[in-house]
């Protein structure tokens, strides 16, 4: 199964039309290059709001509110590329009205066969929150793809392992992170989150970034990172993890993954996190004896 994460460049089209055009064409290319999946990268639709007023665009409210007529249209492109593709889509994300003047992040699932399912983010940032009007999703959900069990962590949500520990209890064996991260430090501890969730789990992880700059807008201003796909660090895996990384203007990262050699793989691994998950709930804290004089035996003093 070739999965494909982009490295997208934030564009500013004047119409709706301009964008699903673009998306089409995108879309396509990684459909060219054999993917079977593809990921495009959080707050993709507030690229839409290239085409509202200046005072809209340049103010997240009000670039939330106007986006959300759009929202009919927006899951119609996805749905039907994904059936003209034959390819399983994770369009970024959406910012979408909940009620209340309250909106999610939002990832959307598009199978070829017409399923649409999604994934809200589970935990903001300081960014999210201090905007007073994005709230965090309540729930996990799992996609089923050929035969295989797909799960979505939206940017931040890949840093936090017991959410994604669920995910993958699951049945989840190829995670997709849409992600969108303003500086160096965003984009490494993204990337540190694939790297720690691809290791823990055992399984593999396909992220996908935004890029260059839109200065217009205040959640898209500038954008880090490189799309790359992980898998555990182990045999018959890359040392580092990385089976596949965009590099300058490349557009898609993609490769192939199988999971099936992921599971028969675990015999043999050097190390085993996945398995050994459980043991490390076993240790408890055992703090010194308050008596100064208390000395640790020889068998304490070496070990620690």
């Amino acid at each position: 199964m070739r999965v494909a994460v982009a490295k997208y460049p934030i564009g500013m089209p004047a119409s709706f039309g301009e964008f699903a055009q673009r998306q089409a064409a995108c879309l396509r290319q990684a459909r060219e290059l054999g993917a079977r999946i593809a990921v495009l990268p959080e707050y993709l639709s507030l690229e839409l709001a290239a085409s509202f007023s200046p005072e809209a665009r340049g103010d997240l409210k009000a670039s939330l509110a106007e986006l959300q007529p759009w929202r009919g249209a927006w899951c119609e492109l996805y749905r039907r590329l994904a059936r003209e593709l034959d390819m399983y889509l994770v369009p970024g994300t959406f910012l979408l009205d909940v009620g209340g003047g309250r909106y999610r992040n939002r990832a959307d699932w598009f199978a070829p066969n017409g399923v649409h399912g999604w994934q809200d983010k589970l935990q903001l940032t300081g960014y999210e929150k201090q905007s007073g009007v994005i709230e965090p999703g309540d729930a996990l959900h799992g996609f089923d793809c050929d035969g295989h069990r797909v799960g979505i962590a939206v940017c931040y949500d890949v840093e936090f392992p017991l959410s994604v520990r669920a995910q993958y209890e699951a049945g989840v064996r190829l995670l997709l992170v849409p992600s969108c991260t303003d500086t160096p430090a965003g984009a490494t501890r993204v990337k540190v989150g694939c790297l720690a969730r691809a290791l823990e789990n055992r399984f593999f992880v396909a992220q996908a970034v935004t890029a260059g700059e839109a200065p217009w807008s205040p959640a898209l201003d500038i954008n880090t990172g490189e799309a790359t796909l992980y898998a555990p660090m182990d045999h018959g895996f890359p040392a580092d993890g990385m089976l596949a990384t965009t590099e300058g203007d490349m557009l898609w990262a993609c490769h192939d993954v199988d999971v099936g050699t992921l599971e028969l793989n675990r015999a043999e691994a050097q190390v085993a996190n996945d398995r050994d998950w459980p043991h490390q709930l076993l240790a408890t804290l055992q703090p010194w004896p308050a008596d100064s004089d208390a000395k640790p035996t020889q068998c304490e003093t070496a070990s620690a």
